[in-house]
């Protein structure tokens, strides 16, 4: 058992590895893309790398519900979409490493989303949120531009995806019960693929070209068939062995990835206020994933 519990958690270390450096690919598609023309790429080659999988992955009885299996995908697929357009909008004028810090708020923002489905918020992740408020504050906030209040557009759009990848997050938790997670991801990632290039068609038809797509073909290939296909895969394999709560944490560490990737293949640098506001944030996001308080409660119970 604690074979297979190391072994998970180095798989989700990977999983948060591969996440983090997307964003950096990310970036780099929009060198020859618009945002919405590199999403539709990248979307449509994960959904494609997943199909072979359906030849060795059955769904179990009942899970396959034509009327059950539309809804769902529509629903998560139009939240991906949302969230997919403003984080990669947003690359285009904040960095990598910002994007991926304030990205993870998704997961102080999931248990807050909660309340409104009647769930117990714990005292941790009310903490965790603080912190993480905090340290947004010192990562996004420019003091030394002689305004009051000034954050960045990008940003502000990114902080804008967390929310709509924590409500895509909720939706997947309820639907994952119910439908085939295989064919679920498969039709919403071809969703997310259509919706984005409807959009690129109509507001990127100078960039939306079969030349650029091949000028940006590695950075497709990297967020399309590894964040996206080779990622989840893996994903859904550990957390077989990992509990959730477990596995957030591990995989809160996209952030620190998509830093290290910013600063070593974009030359990102960090202030020390932004680094500042890193900490904090990384911090928030793990305290929001600990159980210490109950923790504490059970030992006096039990004592």
């Amino acid at each position: 058992m604690e074979t297979r519990n190391i072994r998970a958690d180095l798989t989700l270390l990977l999983v948060a590895a591969i996440w983090g450096f997307a964003f950096v690919a990310q970036r780099l598609g929009m060198d020859h893309l618009g945002p919405f023309g590199f999403n539709g790429c990248r979307f449509l080659l994960g959904a494609v790398s997943l199909l072979p999988l359906l030849l060795v992955f059955r769904p179990q009885a009942g899970a396959t519900d034509p009327k059950a299996m539309f809804r769902g995908s529509i629903t998560a697929g139009i939240l991906l979409f949302l969230g997919a357009s403003l984080q990669q909008a947003g690359l285009l004028w904040t960095s990598a490493g910002n994007a991926g810090f304030i990205t993870g708020l998704y997961i102080i923002i999931v248990p807050l989303m909660g309340l409104l489905l009647g769930h117990i918020t714990r005292l941790n992740t009310w903490l965790g949120g603080l912190l993480a408020v905090v340290g947004l504050y010192f990562l996004t906030v420019d003091t030394n531009t002689g305004a009051s209040f000034t954050i960045n557009s990008g940003d502000l759009l990114v902080l804008g995806s967390a929310f709509f990848w924590a409500a895509h997050v909720v939706v997947i938790g309820r639907l994952a019960s119910q439908l085939d997670n295989l064919r679920l991801a498969i039709i919403q990632f071809m969703i997310c693929a259509i919706l984005s290039f409807i959009v690129a068609l109509i507001f990127e038809q100078d960039s939306l070209s079969l030349s650029n797509i091949v000028l940006a073909w590695q950075p497709i290939a990297y967020a399309g068939l590894l964040s996206v296909g080779v990622a989840y895969t893996l994903q859904v394999v550990a957390q077989r062995n990992a509990p959730a709560s477990h596995a957030a944490i591990i995989m809160s560490l996209e952030a620190v990835f998509a830093a290290l990737g910013g600063w070593w293949l974009l030359d990102e640098g960090f202030s020390n206020r932004a680094l500042t506001g890193c900490t904090l944030m990384l911090a928030g996001m793990i305290l929001s994933q600990l159980n210490l308080f109950r923790r504490k409660q059970l030992a006096v119970t039990n004592g």
